[in-house]
């Protein structure tokens, strides 16, 4: 279906650990760019669209050159948008997914057609980015935030590489969100819970506002799984903007069978029986994701006109790729790791730990210090026995004193290591037991857990 519209090293950059390709000769003039584009963390977060606005005006409105798809929402939206994209480019569309944070490398955020950008592409498109950021800045005084720049960038790229269909991730809350500016065919809203409440307001229906501000007039949008008070919300907020809502509860998604390797699920919904699928992520939560993302897909096709396959839908979904989480790095011991760093995240992950394995768990925690380290700690608590501690490569971490309380509360007796001396202690400990080891707690130290496992530094 065509549619009619147009090796590893690294550094730290202004606190973010930053990866280049070895080897590359663009790295150096690369490095420069991202040190440029990283100090625009100074400015802090800045919700509001107006900055956003004036970017991708210098820069001809990019974001106008495709159809998308908006994904906001608290927990489980980065696989949501991954499941869509692997179906939207099973159905044969040139596509792209923007999301974030990174695990290992800046340019997994700017994927066409489920490849990350180049490095010579993102140099490029972050040139041009910088020089109409350059520009609003010297019109109104507006200097642009980290995001907003990386926001104009993924649209820019998209422009250049002729997409037909982007998948876009909200960066934070919704309504004043750089990726607000997108006009969407559909938007979708997964599992929301409290998080940012610095920004977002400090109870379910406050926050529940903000992710429903991608809402467009007229433009359906799916709801996944989430507590009735935050559903009634959006289901207001869709009302007042004659917006239709599709419940993910109206496709069913059965467990079959699971193992390490994923998840064989039965789905089926009012109008199509997809039958036995594959799917290669895995967690009890990944089922409900599922059904998101095939309601998100079903809207889109009757929105086209021309809905997409059964086939096409089993294609995408058994192909789909989300690293870091629930991955598995290592069968035997058992070693898995993933990005949860939330209470509602801690909750999931336990449920997944326990659905993968019976016994206690390992956990190898460490986490940034705005989060809710007690939350994720108590959500875990029952299901870990053993508990090292080990730093996130990042400005942002958490002091160890507040992890260690965390986890006193939680009733651990933690350890503190390294990340790689916690791992080959976590081990040698599941090796002797029978258990498994999970690394959780920040997409931070989930990154820096793929990119030494990558370069084969994790387990020795």
């Amino acid at each position: 279906m065509r549619l009619p519209c147009p090796g590893l090293d690294g550094r730290s950059v202004n606190g973010v650990f930053v990866v280049f390709r070895s080897g590359n000769c663009m790295s150096a003039n690369l490095e420069a760019r991202l040190e440029r584009l990283y100090s625009r963390r100074t400015f802090g977060i800045k919700l509001g669209l107006e900055t956003e606005t004036a970017i991708l005006e210098e820069l001809g409105n990019p974001h106008r050159s495709c159809l998308v798809v908006h994904v906001a929402g608290t927990n489980g939206k980065g696989s949501v948008c991954a499941m869509i994209e692997s179906v939207l480019r099973a159905a044969g569309l040139k596509t792209a997914l923007y999301t974030s944070p990174h695990l290992v490398r800046f340019n997994e955020r700017f994927r066409v057609s489920g490849r990350d950008i180049g490095d010579d592409e993102l140099a490029a498109v972050m040139d041009a980015v910088e020089d109409a950021a350059d520009r609003v800045r010297a019109r109104t005084g507006h200097e642009a935030t980290f995001f907003e720049s990386s926001t104009a960038m993924a649209f820019e790229y998209f422009r250049r590489a002729g997409v037909e269909m982007a998948v876009i991730e909200v960066g934070m809350g919704g309504r004043l969100d750089a990726t607000n500016v997108v006009d969407p065919l559909v938007s979708v809203i997964t599992r929301i819970d409290i998080e940012h409440a610095q920004h977002l307001g400090g109870t379910v229906a406050e926050i529940a506002r903000e992710k429903g501000g991608i809402v467009k007039p007229g433009r359906p949008v799916v709801i996944g799984g989430m507590p009735e008070e935050a559903a009634s919300v959006i289901a207001g907020i869709a009302a007042a903007n004659g917006a239709r809502t599709v419940s993910a509860s109206d496709v069913g998604v059965t467990l079959r069978k699971r193992d390490i390797e994923g998840q064989t699920v039965r789905i089926e919904s009012a109008g199509a029986d997809y039958g036995t699928v594959r799917v290669p992520l895995l967690g009890p939560h990944q089922l409900e994701n599922a059904a998101t993302a095939v309601a998100a897909v079903e809207t889109l096709g009757e929105c086209l006109g021309c809905g997409f396959t059964d086939r096409q839908v089993k294609s995408g979904l058994e192909q789909v790729r989300w690293p870091g989480r629930c991955q598995v790095l290592s069968a035997k011991p058992l070693l898995v790791v993933d990005g949860a760093h939330n209470p509602g995240a801690g909750k999931v992950l336990a449920g997944a730990l326990r659905s993968i394995r019976r016994k206690p768990w390992g956990l190898v925690m460490g986490m940034c210090a705005d989060k809710d380290a007690r939350g994720f700690a108590a959500a875990l608590g029952k299901v870990v026995e053993r508990v090292w501690l080990v730093p996130v490569r990042t400005e942002r971490a958490a002091d160890p004193k507040l992890l260690e309380a965390a986890a006193a509360a939680a009733g651990w007796r933690p350890e503190h290591a390294t990340l790689n001396d916690a791992v080959a202690a976590g081990m040698r400990w599941a090796g002797d037991t029978g258990r498994g080891v999970c690394i959780a707690g920040s997409l931070f130290l989930a990154g820096e857990a793929l990119e030494m496992a990558e370069k084969g530094e994790l387990f020795r």
